[in-house]
């Protein structure tokens, strides 16, 4: 008979009392972390309400309830308990009125009581070593091998609180901390601004690489202050152009008569940086109040009240994505029956309509779209302009979407994920000389039936009230709660950005970016004119600026967008409707010999000439981004080539879209690639498609997001 050995527990409850309010405090080691290769030592409060997550007794199942945490981090010369016996009081009475955790880990790796000999590195100082880790992965000996700390914060001491006690679990999580704890909050929460909730700090050390402990820290743990850049705060936001996605405020408590806060801490420093990329910071400057614990005990409840009104938000939001993941549960394998926007015909509004979608079939994965903006080239089919518009069929291309199910043999998304669906699909096959090159995102893998408003499989998974099919569109159709798509047009995302920002990344933003960095390769100090100053044109603009262009000329008829125009970077604006030539003789003028890149947004064959016609002589590039209507020709003289201009065009801006699409939203969350200066409309329920059909053409409108 063979016997098998229980794996030992990972950790063990070394105390526990009952506490103000009638929650509970736990003092827990956990054995052997595979961070910093020593027993770890954390207090945890829990309120009374989630008690038995923790401790059933006598070993006891129970369904554990998710629980929102909130992560402290304490200073230098501290452990986990400092926390707990100086401000527990308070914050513990309120964290039960909150209704969430605490948690409070230790400062650094250290020896065990139980140890013959030490192992942990140490010196004779109160900022290095023992008890004060400083929340980084040192890289350099002695340190290297235990002083984990980020690793142990960010990842293992999560991973625990998830799987053994359901603390923090599906995000559900804040942190803060005081003095070197600050810091390693606010670094922990810039770094991934979609793992947290909220962040705040008592007295954080707000610029470490401009201050004697940070430089210190920096060069003993991990060799330089320039390898400590990616842990301070103070630098991390000054990289982001956009507010955090996450943060709808950071919270900073200082004491003026703080006997470091002019050599060590610098919070000011951490406020410019938030006032440049807008993000909203709260400093308060609490007047006669030091660095001890009696300030942190004065203003604890202000800041567990501010992160467990947020908490409470997020965890209504688990809650609700918990609901619809049951009803999707109840879906799968099913027939769906939901509302769509139909368009019955070319220049008919659309109709408001009860239809069904069918389950997904092989290499098909069906979402709940949760988001759709709407794109002009929508309207250019609804308008009867598109050669390949069929009708009846379901419009929408530009979406934020959860999957709600998939079909046989699809492998790179599950129920739950996030994807934007992609008209430009890419199969990614090794055998598709249009995947494999570098030169082109044309995949035709399914251009055949996708042209014919079917699925790949020649047929479509809609239908109307009577039972007839309802044609898909480019692939997509997403003017409908549920859609089905094909795996090869699914660009699976990070949760950490609203699908209401995320669509735009599905079409027209993606489009004209993509255009500049990808199709053309815009270069620093080139020159540009953008002909069209909608979403996509101003979205060239955006691009070559971030690209480095140095003159970036922005050309409409309409003046009123010269403003959103200018605040992406245009340096000139002409209304061409206003002078007395042909613009492209004006531009050339104004740049003696023509723009070194040039780009139509309008879809005007006109346009696309003129654009080609104010591109440089010798070696000017034109692209074509515009979808002019059925029929249309472009045409120009022979000599506007022969004299070294290119004429191009793109389509979603030369993006491979399953490959791309996740890092442009990943640099936005990132701070790096703003969007929200496109949304100026948004509207709730599918039904409102048609209003946001006639935001579009009243000529202000950039991007129109109906959320579902």
């Amino acid at each position: 008979m063979t016997t098998t050995t229980e794996p030992p527990p990972a950790y063990k409850i070394l105390s526990h009392n009952r506490v103000g309010g009638g929650g509970h405090y736990y003092r827990i080691s956990h054995f052997a972390s595979s961070s910093t290769k020593t027993s770890m030592t954390f207090g945890l409060f829990v309120p009374s309400r989630f008690a038995s997550n923790v401790d059933n007794g006598e070993g006891k199942k129970k369904t554990k309830e998710d629980v929102p945490v909130l992560y402290w981090l304490s200073g230098l010369t501290c452990d986990d308990t400092n926390f707990a016996q100086k401000a527990g009081p308070r914050a513990f009475l309120t964290a039960e009125k909150e209704g969430i955790a605490i948690v409070m880990p230790d400062t650094s790796p250290r020896n065990n009581s139980d140890s013959s000999s030490s192992t942990v590195p140490n010196v004779d100082t109160y900022d290095l070593g023992i008890g004060a880790g400083f929340y980084i992965d040192a890289t350099s000996e002695p340190y290297d091998e235990h002083y984990k700390m980020y690793t142990y914060i960010t990842q293992e001491l999560p991973t625990l609180l998830e799987n053994e006690y359901s603390i923090g679990t599906k995000g559900m999580r804040s942190i803060s901390g005081h003095s070197m704890g600050g810091h390693g909050a606010l670094t922990i929460a810039l770094k991934d601004c979609g793992g947290w909730v909220s962040v705040s700090a008592f007295a954080p050390i707000c610029n470490p690489t401009a201050c004697p402990w940070g430089t210190k820290a920096f060069e003993t743990y991990l060799g330089s202050i320039a390898a400590g850049k990616v842990h301070d705060a103070t630098l991390l936001l000054s990289t982001r152009n956009t507010p955090t996605p996450n943060y709808d405020d950071i919270l900073i408590d200082q004491g003026t008569d703080d006997q470091f806060l002019t050599d060590q801490l610098h919070p000011t420093n951490l406020a410019a940086a938030a006032d440049k990329c807008n993000q909203k910071l709260t400093l308060n400057m609490r007047e006669g109040y030091d660095h001890s614990y009696y300030f942190i005990a004065s203003f604890i409840e202000d800041h567990v009240t501010f992160h467990g009104k947020r908490l409470r938000k997020k965890q209504a939001e688990v809650l609700a994505i918990a609901s619809q993941l049951k009803d999707v549960e109840d879906t799968v394998g099913k027939v769906i029956t939901c509302k769509a926007m139909v368009a019955r015909g070319p220049k008919m509004p659309l109709v408001k309509e009860m239809i069904t979608v069918d389950p997904p079939r092989a290499g098909e994965v069906r979402v709940k779209v949760i988001a759709n903006a709407l794109c002009h080239t929508d309207i250019y089919t609804l308008d009867g302009h598109d050669p390949e518009g069929l009708f009846p069929c379901i419009l929408g291309h530009e979406a934020g979407c959860v999957v709600e199910s998939v079909g046989e043999g699809v492998m790179s998304v599950k129920p739950g994920d996030h994807v934007i669906p992609c008209y430009t699909p890419q199969c990614a096959a090794p055998s598709c000389i249009f995947c494999q090159s570098p030169k082109t995102n044309l995949c035709p893998k399914i251009r055949g039936t996708q042209g014919q408003g079917l699925m790949p499989d020649g047929t479509s998974r809609f239908k109307d009230k009577d039972g007839k099919p309802i044609y898909h569109f480019m692939g997509c159709s997403t003017m409908c709660e549920y859609t089905v798509l094909a795996e090869i047009s699914c660009a699976k995302i990070s949760k950490g950005l609203p699908l209401e920002k995320a669509c735009l990344f599905g079409c027209g933003v993606a489009t004209g970016l993509g255009a500049v960095w990808n199709t053309c390769k815009v270069e620093p100090d080139s020159s540009v004119a953008v002909f069209g100053l909608g979403a996509v044109g101003l979205a060239v603009i955006q691009g070559a600026k971030m690209a480095g262009a140095s003159r970036i000329i922005a050309v409409d008829v309409n003046p009123a967008k010269f403003p959103s125009a200018i605040e992406l970077g245009a340096t000139d604006c002409v209304d061409s409707s206003k002078l007395d030539k042909p613009v492209q003789n004006h531009i050339v003028e104004m740049t003696q010999w023509g723009a070194d890149y040039t780009f139509d947004c309008t879809g005007i064959v006109d346009v696309m000439r003129a654009a080609l016609e104010c591109a440089h002589r010798g070696w000017g590039t034109s692209c074509i981004i515009g979808v002019a209507a059925s029929g249309h020709e472009i045409s120009t003289r022979p000599f506007q080539l022969v004299t070294g201009r290119t004429w191009k065009g793109t389509a979603f801006g030369g993006f491979k879209s399953r490959r791309d699409v996740p890092q442009l939203v990943q640099r936005c969350i990132d701070g790096k690639l703003p969007v929200d200066h496109f949304i100026t409309h948004t509207f709730d329920g599918v039904e409102c498609t048609n209003d946001a059909i006639d935001a579009l053409h009243g000529g202000s409108c950039l991007r129109a997001v109906v959320r579902y």
